[in-house]
């Protein structure tokens, strides 16, 4: 009945801010009238590697396909609209006696009741609303290589259902977002917060044999201009083009007996912290931009878990990542050089920290529709990557890589 009230109470309000808000990739629009439509867009990211190894003394080259999606978007009613997106899943695994194999599947599927900017609703497989990273995507970040932090578990896992937590950064489940204007401090509040299916374990393997499910929240407060985006979705940049942005923000996400295994489980508690100041510097001198996280993770489980099957080992320690750009603003060619820095510590309580200064220079064609990035990486998160667990050694390396993504 409270959600009922909410909805009739905010009918009467502005309308909710839609995706004409901010340029996002749109294909080719299929229209009934003004209320019905529907549209088709697509996006691809891949990636040039040259690793060093230090047991040959040699670099050895690669091609990633980082991701190849296509995107699905329509509205059936003034509030009530629909999306869906697909993925490429594990796109890089070519052999048949690969595992996980290569697959086509849905990524988003969501179903919106968008009332106005204070109340909508959405259900159905979405993001989680935790951190800046997640929200903007691979797509709408300031950097190609930007998830460098440990992931929630909603992105840690790769199914969904029995022993998973999600995909992606995605789970099933329902969330309530907006925004509002407090009064007692200039600036915008936005809010996204949800329930959602989380971690769900067999009867014999995982943590979580009692159907417990995920919280999660963030608040975002905008002092300067406020962020246009389609909903709760962020971008971790805007080129200047939404003026001068001050964004701070916090996140958590709670499972109950959300992290560990069978026999050593425990609840897992994330939060995060994350910031975004972009200026648009006077007399047209370019744009100069900062992205900052902090995360801490509590996932308690004994360092014995690692070795029970099916544990859910998510990262238990914290971290933190800074970067900053500066676009130029002097065209070359089709495009602007946008060059960058980048520090990242990880601290995990099973395993050893790791860490990595990255530099390079994007060349941005049409923003997040178009660009070109070549940047450097030293440190031992390439070497250690993702696994957390106790004795996991790996050396400092040099990494080179050469990127693009396009969306239309």
């Amino acid at each position: 009945m409270l959600i009922v009230a909410l909805i009739a109470g905010y009918l009467s309000l502005s309308p909710v801010a839609s995706a004409t808000d901010v340029k996002l990739p749109s294909g080719p629009r299929f229209a009934i009238d003004d209320t019905r439509w529907m549209t088709v867009g697509m996006g691809f990211r891949g990636s040039g590697i040259w690793s060093e190894n230090r047991a040959t003394d040699s670099f050895r080259n690669d091609f990633s396909i980082d991701n190849a999606r296509v995107y699905l978007n329509g509205q059936v009613h003034q509030y009530v609209k629909f999306e869906l997106n697909t993925e490429c899943f594990f796109c890089n695994n070519t052999s048949s006696t690969d595992n996980p194999k290569m697959s086509y599947n849905i990524l988003d599927a969501i179903g919106k009741v968008e009332i106005n900017r204070y109340v909508n609703i959405w259900g159905g497989r979405m993001l989680v609303p935790t951190e800046r990273g997640e929200l903007s995507g691979p797509f709408f970040q300031a950097t190609h290589d930007a998830f460098k932090t440990p992931f929630f578990p909603q992105d840690f896992s790769v199914k969904f259902g029995s022993n998973g937590a999600g995909r992606y950064g995605r789970d099933d489940g329902g969330t309530f977002w907006g925004s509002v204007e407090p009064g007692f401090i200039k600036g915008t509040l936005g809010y996204a917060v949800g329930v959602y299916r989380g971690l769900q374990s067999s009867t014999t393997v995982g943590p979580n044999q009692g159907n417990d499910v995920t919280w999660a929240g963030r608040f975002t407060y905008n002092f300067l201009n406020p962020e246009k985006n389609p909903g709760y979705y962020t971008s971790s940049t805007y080129f200047g083009k939404a003026g001068d942005i001050l964004a701070l923000a916090f996140g958590a996400n709670y499972q109950k007996n959300g992290a560990g295994s069978f026999a050593n489980r425990s609840d897992f508690l994330g939060l995060v912290g994350d910031l975004l100041f972009e200026k648009v510097l006077p007399k047209n001198m370019g744009v100069a931009t900062v992205n900052a996280e902090y995360k801490q993770f509590y996932a308690n489980y004994s360092s014995q878990a690692f070795a029970d099957p099916g544990c859910f080992c998510v990262f238990d320690g914290k971290s933190w990542t800074v970067t900053g750009l500066y676009l130029i603003p002097v065209k070359v060619g089709i495009g602007k050089f946008q060059p960058y820095g980048r520090f990242t510590s990880i601290q995990p309580n099973h395993s050893s920290n790791r860490e990595e200064i990255e530099g390079g220079v994007n060349y941005i064609i049409d923003g997040f529709n178009a660009r070109i990035s070549a940047y450097y990486q030293h440190g031992d998160l390439f070497t250690k990557g993702l696994n957390y667990a106790p004795g996991v050694i790996g050396d400092k390396v040099d990494v080179f890589k050469l990127s693009f993504q396009l969306q239309m």
